[in-house]
């Protein structure tokens, strides 16, 4: 494979025999209608091996191939009870030939598919060694789609679906234009590691990311080491930038998914690669609810094989005159309406300043004259402080006068102050609460049911601005040096709060909360984005009004009669 500016740190690789691995060695057999092959060898261009599972129908006639490419192992069905409430995965939209966060082959072989599950370079069987989410897992995957392609049962039309690192594979595979990729489904994947995944605002990730190595480590060989790569790399560098695909190459017809729920993973990459993809022919769908449900929700399933059924089987199916976007816009959980749109971002966005009162914790639409000051205590630890002064947090609400529609990213642009540190760790999220005070949730990561409308995240030495790439209502951090803060000097910083879309009714409030650590904590057995491991120490100060322009910036949509 190809020779990186910096050196991976590999991890051994933990023996797949512990998940019932099977072991390799080539077999077909004749299932539920079905031909199995099971590890079939595909070399690669530099001669290593991976091993696949090919579920194809029976007959002589030819068919296109969907391929899914993971390192969960192919071999194994995911179960979904190990999540709350199933997922909320029926058991009778899925079979046990289905892999994590794959299409079901009993659904798809029977209506003229065939389904190739991967066990990408280094896990499980496969040779080599495994690094992530990269531009040599592009090449691996051109070459995977090219050998499918050539096969006798093969009409010579490939396809990707799949979601999460399913659909992240896709972006790599695309952008290396293998010339019998006809078209992707990426249903919510990330699409830069470091923004999105390893260290939102700065801040590193370590909850879900030990979690996940586990996960991706089952191994003949060796894997890399996500946690040792991210303490080496802390600023975006070089080992970054492989982990970022060249979205100007993806020019296939591509349905992109992604939700407002996954709020510190898929969602913000996901919408960025949607508008930097080059495909003429592309769809961008937007839903608010569960993804693995989603996912599988019939529905859903048939949505997929309308857009695969005209892009590999050469039907005429409906996908030429769907909208080219359709969204959701949520009032509460599972609780929204969908919505046909032209474009993302939406063009007739109007964007409304709600200026911070640290005064009585409000926002207005009015600059604020008198300077005021909130401070919390930073590690949110009653232990450190005595109780009748501790405040782990402040929040600033704001009421709406009438029905408003908050549809795309909002901006929080607060002065702030560690008078006990040259940094802080900022943790931000966006809520909504009825006319009766109450809060109102929304679907949250992948099975929560008491999310926020929205997050965001700062560490203050990162808040550097990408001049060409930031816009107003979105801010782009460099990450390229750390600018520590001046003890006892407020700064301003710019804090992207990552896209969502809602509905408040007339008397229903929005509320602004900051704190020094995670605002959404869970048990640990609760996959989910955690930063527990913070700089903070001792106050942090917001400072509002006179020459402190702190606001949050939203996009208020009109309707289209108006």
């Amino acid at each position: 494979m190809s020779k990186a500016p910096f050196e991976m740190i590999y991890r051994d690789g933990v023996s797949p025999a512990i998940h019932k691995y099977p072991g390799l060695g080539y077999r077909i057999t004749r299932e539920q209608g079905m031909i199995v092959e099971r590890d079939v060898a595909v070399a690669m261009r530099d001669g290593v091996r991976l091993y696949a599972d090919v579920h194809r129908p029976e007959g002589t006639d030819k068919v296109p191939a969907l391929l899914v490419w993971g390192p969960y192992g192919k071999h194994r069905p995911f179960q979904y009870e190990y999540f709350h409430n199933y997922a909320d995965v029926r058991k009778e939209w899925i079979s046990s030939y289905t892999m994590f966060e794959g299409p079901d082959p009993l659904y798809w072989v029977p209506r003229g598919y065939a389904i190739i599950h991967v066990d990408i370079r280094g896990t499980w069987g496969s040779e080599g060694d495994a690094s992530f989410w990269c531009h040599d897992e592009g090449r691996d995957g051109y070459d995977f789609v090219e050998w499918a392609a050539a096969q006798e049962w093969c009409t010579g039309k490939v396809g990707m679906t799949g979601v999460s690192y399913l659909a992240i594979a896709q972006w790599q595979v695309a952008a290396t234009q293998p010339p019998h990729l006809a078209a992707i489904l990426p249903w919510e994947g990330l699409s830069d590691m470091y923004r999105e995944f390893a260290f939102h605002g700065g801040i590193p990730e370590t909850t879900f990311t030990p979690v996940w190595q586990k996960s991706i480590s089952y191994s003949m060989n060796r894997v890399e080491d996500i946690a040792a790569m991210m303490k080496e790399h802390p600023l975006s560098d070089a080992y970054w930038a492989t982990k970022v695909a060249n979205f100007s190459k993806i020019e296939v017809p591509a349905l992109v998914v992604a939700s407002w729920s996954d709020q510190g993973l898929h969602l913000r990459g996901t919408l960025e690669a949607y508008k930097a993809i080059a495909s003429k022919q592309k769809w961008l769908y937007i839903h608010g609810r569960k993804k693995w449900e989603t996912f599988h929700h019939p529905d859903s399933v048939e949505m997929q094989r309308t857009f695969f059924d005209h892009f590999l089987r050469g039907e005429k199916t409906a996908v030429l005159s769907w909208p080219q976007v359709k969204l959701e816009v949520r009032k509460a959980y599972y609780d929204g309406s969908f919505r046909a749109e032209n474009e993302w971002p939406l063009a007739r966005t109007q964007f409304r300043k709600l200026f911070l009162d640290a005064r009585n914790g409000s926002l207005g639409d009015k600059p604020v004259r008198s300077a005021a000051q909130a401070e919390y205590d930073a590690p949110g630890d009653e232990s450190r402080c005595p109780s009748a002064y501790h405040r782990e947090r402040v929040e600033f609400d704001y009421v709406f006068a009438e029905k408003t529609e908050l549809t795309g990213h909002m901006k929080l642009r607060l002065w702030v102050e560690a008078p006990d540190a040259d940094d802080m760790d900022l943790f931000v999220a966006i809520q909504k609460f009825d006319r009766k005070g109450r809060y109102v949730p929304f679907a949250g990561f992948n099975c929560l049911e008491d999310g926020p409308v929205a997050l965001g995240w700062l560490r203050a030495s990162h808040r550097e601005l990408d001049k060409k790439r930031s816009t107003a209502q979105q801010p782009w951090l460099l990450h390229l040096r750390k600018l520590k803060l001046k003890r006892g000097v407020p700064t301003p910083v710019d804090i992207e709060i990552w896209p969502s879309s809602t509905l408040f009714a007339k008397g229903e409030k929005l509320r602004v909360v900051v704190q020094g650590s995670d605002i959404y904590k869970y048990a640990r057995w609760i996959v989910r984005a955690g930063h527990p491991k913070t700089i903070n120490a001792g106050q942090h100060i917001i400072h509002t009004g006179g020459k402190y322009d702190s606001h949050l910036l939203v996009p208020v949509i009109p309707s289209k009669r108006a």
